[in-house]
């Protein structure tokens, strides 16, 4: 369903797009890339705000089907010759299983990098009811959530529904001037007719706090293509999770969720596997958390810290300079089986160059257009 490929696609897109710069075909899917660019203290933060009434079940579905592959164009931004760091945050509104107290409004996540964390809520989101209040979850999202004070960040939400935005207690003036106040673009999408959106003030909501309004048919099917690749590129993520060196008391527990959200992307499409795969591969999909070779690379991070029982089985027993050597040997592995993703994913990028034109999306043109638009007020580049 074309929906997020119209939500998440205009919600993760128009971040990276923030960017100054054009894309170039010749490098932006490099095999053999340049060195990479530092990861910055940057951040591109994301609130997605989508509405789970009961009318709303193609949204939800699209989510599922565009976050990896949404997440893969953010990949390739820069700021300052450096990456910037993603955070994603995530409501649900309108749904009548909600507690009418809060206002049918529930904060599932906080920013987070934590992109499986992501997954796994999205995939368990149910449509019931309901009462949409477009200004309280907005206003929720604004007070509940750390957007923090760097004036360098990417601010943005973006909310999704089919109900009049004026609806609720708390006028949506006051709250997406609170948000222009704090640097904090407002992005509106009206699931539903572009003009019903307009009398029903989706349209004034994005022009108040800088936003761009766009409307979609949430019930639309999203068109996926194959390609020769993707198979190739399926058996790498085999490879690639066995690299994997869980630690401390979530560690298992962890591993075990990244299993899952690769069996719900399969279980979705094959397509959708393969973009979580290539989002696998690059620096936004980060586990230092419970993942010895990503926490190493933190500067709090030492070996002396850690506790025998905090390691797994095969490693409880060794030196500390048997784990690093262990440790280092997967982070060699890691990067050589991404750099294969890498090259077989320019590929297939080229590949489905080469066919998005027998299944083009007016709709999505259009969404580029405003985010180019957009883009030149921001000091991003794309690469």
């Amino acid at each position: 369903m074309k929906t997020l490929k119209s939500f998440f696609f205009v919600a993760f897109t128009l971040v990276a797009f923030s960017c100054r710069g054009e894309i170039n075909s010749n490098t932006a899917y490099s095999a053999t890339p340049n060195p990479e660019p530092l990861t910055s203290k940057h951040y591109i933060k994301v609130a997605l705000l989508l509405d789970t009434s009961n009318s709303m079940d193609g949204l939800i579905d699209q989510a599922k089907a565009q976050l990896w592959e949404i997440v893969n164009e953010l990949s390739h931004a820069k700021c300052r010759n450096t990456r910037p760091n993603l955070q994603i945050a995530l409501y649900e509104y309108g749904n009548d299983n909600l507690s009418e107290r809060n206002g049918y409004i529930r904060k599932i996540l906080n920013f987070t990098e934590d992109l499986d964390d992501v997954s796994k809520e999205l995939f368990s989101l149910t449509t019931n009811g309901g009462s949409e209040y477009c200004g309280a979850v907005i206003n929720s999202s604004l007070k509940e959530l750390d957007w923090g004070k760097n004036a360098d960040d990417l601010k943005m939400i973006f909310i999704a529904g089919n109900e009049p935005f004026s609806q609720g207690k708390i006028n949506y003036k006051d709250a997406v001037m609170e948000a222009r106040e704090n640097d904090i673009v407002v992005n509106t999408i009206f699931c539903g007719d572009y003009k019903h959106g307009i009398s029903s003030e989706w349209q004034r909501g994005a022009q108040l706090a800088y936003g761009d309004y766009m409307a979609i048919n949430h019930n639309q099917h999203t068109v996926h293509i194959a390609s020769p690749y993707d198979d190739m590129i399926l058996q790498l993520n085999i490879k690639l999770n066995e690299t994997y060196v869980p630690y401390g008391s979530r560690g298992r527990m962890k591993m075990a969720v990244q299993e899952e959200q690769d069996a719900n992307a399969a279980d979705y499409n094959k397509a959708n596997a393969v973009s979580r795969t290539v989002t696998k591969g690059s620096h936004l999909y980060k586990n230092s958390s419970w993942d010895l070779v990503d926490a190493e690379k933190e500067k709090d991070f030492s070996y002396e810290a850690l506790k025998k029982e905090d390691l797994p089985e095969n490693l409880k027993h060794k030196t500390k300079a048997e784990i690093k050597a262990y440790v280092a040997e997967k982070r060699q592995q890691r990067l050589e089986i991404q750099n294969k993703i890498k090259e077989l994913n320019a590929k297939r990028q080229a590949f489905i160059d080469t066919k998005k034109g027998e299944n083009d999306n007016a709709l999505e043109s259009a969404m580029i257009k405003a985010l180019r638009n957009q883009a030149e007020k921001k000091n991003y580049s794309w690469e």
